[in-house]
């Protein structure tokens, strides 16, 4: 019997997880399921909450990855959250970025500079531009596409990654979690970027082939840290626009939902479209089209294959 992912929506609410597969037969389930902590209270005493339940083997010097965004855009994570939740880790850990491969003032290590400090970031914190003296090649295991990827050099001087998302969609990869953020957030403007969204003859716009290339980018950055990464994904402000595309994001039209959090990136993403699934139709309608349109669950398949994580989660509501 084969079942789509709506067979498991019921009066707008779906079996996420392991409990889609409990009682399904012939599913062999992991012996370790990840935890995938959520809360529906969206504020920084949440965030620095869930940070808590997943922070085990994170130490040294801290990359905090995330996405400052396009000047003046209005979906971004609100930066007294970021602000708090910097205060609540070591001294020495850095909210990290990467130059962009598209037109934007951030393509440039002084265009960037100057949107971060237009958005608010530099108020309170340096962001380490990691690949503004150059980009170093991180190996992909087992990669059909890529063998190797250009992140930023600067990458190398962390010893733990925090990669705090703000969940939306995506207007390539329809929808942008996790991976994404790991993927194309640390791939180096010029070199890395390119890697992953072409393969020298033709840019990718969407796709299965484009997910693919995204995630083998990302597998990079989870083999890099090892166990020494952790993932928070926001969901908040989820417009089918990424926050690249700044003042012209489409409109909101999902509700907000809450945070999760996770030491496994397949677990967290997945738990993240789970709930973006289970919304009545009319609110999931405009987020599910962006994501299915762009073949974005190839996502979630595609690192199941890559032995990326587990989608079989066991969701902890706190």
């Amino acid at each position: 019997m084969t079942l789509s992912r709506r067979d498991f929506v019921k009066n707008g609410v779906l079996a996420v997880g392991a409990l889609a597969t409990a009682s399904l037969p012939g599913i062999v389930r992991a012996e370790a399921r990840p935890k995938v902590y959520f809360s529906r209270k969206l504020d920084a005493e949440s965030l620095i909450r869930l940070y808590g339940m997943i922070n085990g083997e994170i130490g040294g010097r801290i990359a905090v990855k995330l996405h400052t965004g396009e000047p003046d855009g209005p979906n971004i994570l609100p930066r007294d959250w970021v602000r708090a939740f910097l205060k609540q880790l070591p001294g020495d850990a850095a909210v990290v970025e990467c130059n962009v491969l598209y037109d934007s003032p951030r393509q440039t290590t002084e265009g960037h500079r100057k949107t971060l400090e237009r958005n608010g970031w530099t108020a309170f914190t340096t962001v380490d531009i990691m690949d503004e003296n150059g980009d170093v090649a991180l190996p992909v295991p087992g990669g059909r596409h890529l063998k190797e990827v250009a992140v930023g050099k600067h990458l190398l001087r962390y010893d733990s990654m925090i990669v705090l998302t703000h969940f939306k969609g995506h207007i390539m990869g329809g929808f942008g979690g996790s991976l994404k953020n790991i993927s194309i957030g640390c791939a180096s403007g010029k070199v890395g970027k390119r890697q992953i969204h072409s393969d020298g003859k033709q840019l990718w716009a969407g796709g299965p082939l484009f997910m693919e290339r995204m995630v083998e980018g990302g597998k990079a950055v989870v083999g890099h840290f090892g166990k020494r990464i952790a993932y928070i994904n926001v969901l908040r402000n989820m417009s089918v626009s990424c926050d690249c595309e700044g003042v012209n994001a489409e409109p909101v039209r999902a509700p907000d939902l809450g945070i999760l959090a996770s030491t496994d990136i397949l677990a967290v993403d997945k738990a993240s479209v789970d709930m973006v699934y289970a919304l009545p139709e009319k609110e999931r309608a405009p987020l599910v089209e962006r994501i299915e349109s762009r073949s974005g669950l190839r996502q979630l398949s595609y690192m199941k294959e890559m032995g990326m994580g587990n989608d079989d989660y066991e969701l902890i509501t706190l």
